[in-house]
């Protein structure tokens, strides 16, 4: 007798829930649903072995709208209840929904641990640059400036760089892409997912209510092709109307070219896998003006190496292996030992 595969035959309406999705209309959160939604099916999984993790925030309500496994836990933890959960049960695909306030506030340290160690879990950090639920108040990522609730005067903060943040933690995937681009979101959910170890992806999300048109000069025909940079592995580094405008590499300042005028050779291809090329495109960050660099999109830092879960269990598995040779009493005691006279 063979065994007979059958293929995966789920569609995304089978991740629906009948829960009535309770975001404020025109949110960028419904656009994240539905990629997430669409994408699952290709993956191959079964329902039950994925599952999505929350803290608090709009984007925490999340789980609630997946038909698969979730938990919708608390501010700024979801992060260490996923590493316990791909401790205990490794072959899960676990995914963490999280916002800016979320994961760079009250979560940031559970955050910057979680990249160290490059447990295999997906991160998608939607960032709004407000809090939502609280009813907009200034958040990590609000810009300076930024009128809000609680700063009236504007915010004095520096606001957190995600993508910066996540390459100085050592993160092994580091992408970014919007709410208002489907297509990208897509291939960046996939390529978030297939990662073995840590994968962030920032998600530019619209707060419709209390910060509408925050990324505006990213997402409109207008302005977007000249303050937006795709990234592509092995492809140059080109943007603007036509392409006509390219980033070269002096040593390691970067500067903005007429591609017309200057040979393809010399322009800066873009590499994935170059961790300080990345750290040199993640602080493409200003404000937009005439003068600044294009925000980039797409896959900044890949790489692999092995997972948390993965050395843990190698280590269990060696101290089983050498059952029996150990002692509890010595390890209690360890091996510094005083006597008192």
């Amino acid at each position: 007798m063979t065994n007979t595969i059958i293929p995966n035959t789920l569609t995304p309406k089978d991740f629906v829930t009948d829960q009535e999705v309770r975001w404020c209309p025109g949110c960028g959160d419904y656009s994240i649903l539905k990629q997430v939604q669409t994408v699952l099916p290709e993956l191959g999984l079964k329902r039950e072995e994925i599952v999505f993790i929350s803290g608090i925030g709009c984007s925490s309500r999340f789980p609630y709208y997946m038909e698969t496994y979730g938990m919708h836990s608390i501010h700024g933890r979801a992060t260490a209840i996923a590493t316990g959960l791909k401790a205990a049960r490794p072959e899960l695909s676990i995914w963490i929904v999280t916002g800016d306030g979320d994961s760079l506030s009250i979560g940031g340290n559970h955050l910057i641990h979680l990249l160290r160690r490059n447990v295999d879990v997906n991160i998608l950090l939607f960032n709004n640059e407000i809090y939502g639920l609280t009813k907009g108040q200034y958040s990590p990522t609000s810009h300076e400036g930024q009128i809000t609730k609680s700063t009236p005067m504007g915010a004095i903060d520096h606001p957190f760089n995600p993508i910066a943040l996540a390459l100085g933690a050592n993160s092994t995937f580091v992408a970014r892409s919007m709410d208002r681009d489907p297509l990208h979101m897509r291939e960046m959910l996939k390529r978030t997912n297939a990662h073995k170890g840590t994968s962030l992806l920032e998600i530019y999300q619209n707060c419709n209510v209390f910060n509408d048109g925050a990324f505006e000069v990213f997402t409109e025909k207008v302005t977007k092709k000249i303050n937006t940079i795709t990234l592509e592995h092995a492809k140059p580094l080109v943007f603007g109307a036509e392409n006509k405008k390219g980033i070269v590499l002096d040593g390691y300042t970067p500067h903005i070219v007429d591609v017309e005028t200057t040979s393809v050779n010399d322009l800066w291809i873009h590499d994935e896998h170059d961790y300080t090329k990345a750290t040199i495109l993640s602080r493409f960050f200003e404000s937009p003006t005439e003068y600044s660099f294009p925000r980039p999109f797409g896959i900044f830092y890949a790489l692999q190496k092995s997972s948390y879960e993965d050395d843990m269990l190698a280590q269990i598995t060696a101290a089983i292996a050498k059952k029996g040779e150990g002692n509890l009493n010595d390890l209690i005691s360890g091996k510094d030992t005083w006597e008192i006279v």
